[in-house]
């Protein structure tokens, strides 16, 4: 990433001309940390004798139940633990608070003067459904209507994407599947952690950078080591936030 700094505006002099400034430049290298992957088998027999669904149904079922979720609860937990972000806490029990905290953060960006364009509303559906409920919100229905549509996908000029709460935490831990007690992989919640109520995060102030993604499939006839299809699976991947830019993110967390 390349970073420059510069100064303000000087007063202009009619007779000596314009003040001097500094203007510095430099690269800061960052340095992916996530590298995760995972290996299964399933026999030839066991596959032939399920009608070729047992292999089937892998691939995509990792993908949806496990690589999505962990990449989701890593990215929220990063950038709700970067430092100089908008931040607020507090149980939102009533319909009106969700509508009033969300009102607020919006307000500290765009006193931070974060453009409105661009910006995401992730909210977990518990939230989400308060919104809905809530007094600030309503939607009428007419004599005509034969569909009744509550749901909505922008809220204040903000895209709204629902997060379960089970991947939406402050901090995840990220098991090796080696280790004793890790061994089924994937993540889990931070001791220190707590739930993320809602995030809204500007396009511009986070990175997500998937260096390497790399899916194999082998068959029966391939593999060298078993009778049996083989899939492989690895990702290497991190976030991060851009320090001047700190801003663009605002996370509102369950009290403790």
């Amino acid at each position: 990433i390349f970073k420059t700094t510069v100064q303000g505006l000087g007063n202009y002099s009619r007779s000596d001309g314009f003040v001097d400034g500094d203007a510095t430049g430099a690269w800061e290298t960052l340095e992916l940390t996530k590298d995760r992957g995972r290996s299964f088998s399933i026999d030839r027999m066991d596959n032939d004798e399920t009608l070729d669904m047992a292999f089937g149904a892998l691939s995509g079922e990792f993908i949806r139940t496990k690589v999505t979720p962990e990449i989701d609860a890593y990215r929220f937990a990063k950038y709700a633990s970067a430092s100089g972000i908008g931040s607020a806490e507090g149980t939102l029990s009533a319909a009106n608070d969700t509508v009033k905290a969300i009102d607020a953060a919006g307000a500290a960006m765009d006193e931070n003067e974060i453009p409105a364009d661009d910006r995401f509303l992730f909210i977990t559906p518990t939230h989400y459904t308060s919104v809905k409920q809530s007094d600030y919100v309503k939607r009428f229905a007419t004599m005509t209507d034969t569909v009744l549509n509550r749901n909505f996908e922008v809220f204040d000029n903000m895209r709204v994407i629902k997060v379960p709460q089970t991947r939406f935490y402050s901090a995840v831990t990220l098991y090796d599947g080696k280790t004793s007690g890790q061994t089924a992989g994937g993540f889990v919640k931070a001791a220190n952690a707590v739930d993320l109520n809602f995030m809204i995060v500007h396009r511009s102030a986070v990175l997500q950078i998937v260096k390497h993604t790399l899916p194999r499939i082998f068959d029966p006839d391939t593999n060298q080591q078993k009778d049996a299809w083989k899939f492989d699976y690895r990702i290497y991947h991190d976030a991060f936030t851009y320090e001047n830019k700190t801003k663009g993110i605002y996370v509102h967390k369950k009290g403790a």
